[in-house]
């Protein structure tokens, strides 16, 4: 199978084109260097020129605070980029995966979110990801939508790296946020599954995340504990951290996504997050060494 992935210098899509050339596929990996996603135009053209049998689509505006303030240019990327890669798919008969957010649910309650469940994106971020959600299902009949939530890998930033990177400067006690409830994804298992996906014709809407729940204060706790760093942690509400670093973007307080579909499906579920940030650590400390 020959796989184009896009967003090949953030943390999934690097992580993609690793594992289906592990798999033994054709793999074509591009930036906005080799293809400006929000050009309708250079995405025909390369589209045309690779002929790829499935396109997985991991690039997108993800510096969610950032976004607020330029929401016009983060539509073009979020949502017209998905818009113009989907039409070429359907042009060229390619499979495509959407790689989406847990930013496209208002994020209340505290029961998981359901596949079908009511969007209503809080952010700039989150409505722009929606929208790149209904140019896909509007534009192809069959599909994969993947959302995912605090996404963690090796090639970019993340809030483990932002974690391990206060500790070594120094920082001996942080406060972070206690309300804020997700699962975080470890993006070489995500990888994996996408893997899995393409090879099948299960298409669909899926919840794909490493299992079990935490809020952000328990994963900046396990992740010291993991990584023998001593740093007090202090659980403080949403609230309370907009008064000590004001002007971001809103942000949902419960990211549970309820991954059934996945079972249904037949697909095998992630492996629990401390597992997955286990192995995160021992990866990113042989990088280092």
């Amino acid at each position: 199978m020959k796989v184009l992935v896009t967003g090949v210098k953030g943390q999934l899509g690097y992580d993609a084109v690793k594992e289906f050339e592990k798999r033994g596929h054709t793999v074509v990996g591009v930036d906005v260097d080799e293809m400006d996603i929000t050009d309708a135009s250079a995405v025909s053209e390369v589209l045309g020129k690779v002929s790829p049998d499935a396109v997985v689509h991991c690039a997108a505006w993800t510096a969610v605070d950032k976004a607020e303030e330029f929401p016009d240019k983060v539509y073009e990327v979020n949502a017209l980029g998905a818009k113009y890669i989907a039409e070429e798919c359907k042009k060229l008969g390619a499979k495509m995966v959407f790689v989406s957010t847990d930013y496209v649910f208002e994020g209340t309650g505290d029961k998981p979110y359901g596949i079908n469940d009511e969007r209503k994106g809080l952010s700039v971020y989150g409505r722009t990801k929606l929208a790149g959600e209904d140019f896909v299902t509007a534009a192809l009949d069959e599909y994969y939508i993947l959302r995912i939530t605090w996404a963690f890998g090796i090639n970019g930033g993340n809030f483990v790296k932002t974690m391990l990177r206060l500790a070594d400067s120094g920082k001996s006690e942080l406060n972070v946020v206690d309300d804020q409830i997700g699962s975080p994804t470890y993006t070489r298992d995500l990888a994996s599954l996408i893997g899995d996906m393409i090879a099948t014709d299960k298409y669909g809407v899926y919840h794909a995340t490493n299992e079990g729940f935490c809020s952000c204060y328990e994963f900046a706790c396990e992740i010291f504990r993991q990584a023998g760093k001593t740093v007090k942690v202090n659980p403080v509400t949403t609230e309370e951290y907009l008064k000590m670093v004001p002007q971001q973007a809103k942000r949902p307080l419960n990211s549970r996504l309820d991954k059934s579909a996945l079972d249904r499906a037949g697909f095998k579920r992630l492996p629990d997050w401390r597992d997955a940030l286990s192995r995160y650590l021992t990866e990113l400390d042989a990088t280092t060494k």
